[in-house]
């Protein structure tokens, strides 16, 4: 028995990612989650096979699901899934501990050997990411801004950029607005941008949202 856990809060999104492993696996159970909290409950649950993860989830990211991932179930691999350019998350998903990475622009075939692969315990990557990966391993590269960030800023960022109020985040987020106010210091400090526009713009600009 094939035991997948699908996080993702589009419901839609979960049932074609079902009947794609449905076809590669059999028997198959699948779990499923919309959000940080119910994606936890899963994990302690029981044991998995895989675990696939979109980043863009309300609330806590899908980012902060898979170091929770890795921490409770660091044998577990973890597949993530962005509709977002490879090289934005990409490397901080690796770096995280993901096992793979694809954008959500993957055919159906593409997710099956991906899976398959990871399952088995190696990495998935496309040609690009790959190119991406090794170029961060240069001597001479310079990082950007956002990636001197911790997930939770990134997060913040991400939310300031989608015009979000301090107040809004600290809701979404369960943190007090002292709390978020603080990461927004912290995020202005790193970057050496002050004001949102500079971070709307920056965010925009590096594909860090829609």
């Amino acid at each position: 028995m094939m035991r997948v856990l699908i996080v993702d809060d589009h419901e839609i999104v979960r049932r074609g990612l079902r009947e794609i492993l449905s076809d590669e696996f059999s028997p198959l159970e699948v779990g499923e989650a919309g959000h940080f909290s119910a994606a936890l409950e899963q994990i302690l649950r029981q044991s998995w096979d895989l675990i696939i993860v979109d980043i863009n989830l309300p609330g806590r990211s899908g980012l902060e699901v898979l170091e929770e991932a890795k921490r409770l179930r660091a044998k577990t691999p973890v597949l993530m899934l962005s509709a977002y350019p490879e090289e934005e998350f990409a490397v901080r998903s690796f770096k995280l501990g993901a096992s793979g990475y694809l954008n959500k622009s993957f055919a159906a075939d593409e997710l099956r050997v991906a899976a398959k692969k990871v399952i088995a315990g190696g990495k998935y990557v496309t040609a690009a990411l790959a190119e991406k990966l090794a170029a961060t391993l240069g001597p001479d590269v310079q990082a950007e801004a956002h990636e001197t960030l911790s997930t939770r800023e990134i997060q913040v960022l991400r939310m300031v950029a989608q015009g979000r109020t301090i107040k809004e985040i600290a809701a979404e987020l369960a943190l007090s607005e002292k709390t978020v106010a603080t990461y927004r210091t912290r995020i202005s400090q790193k970057m050496g941008l002050g004001s949102n526009v500079e971070l709307t713009r920056y965010a925009l600009r590096h594909g860090l949202v829609d």
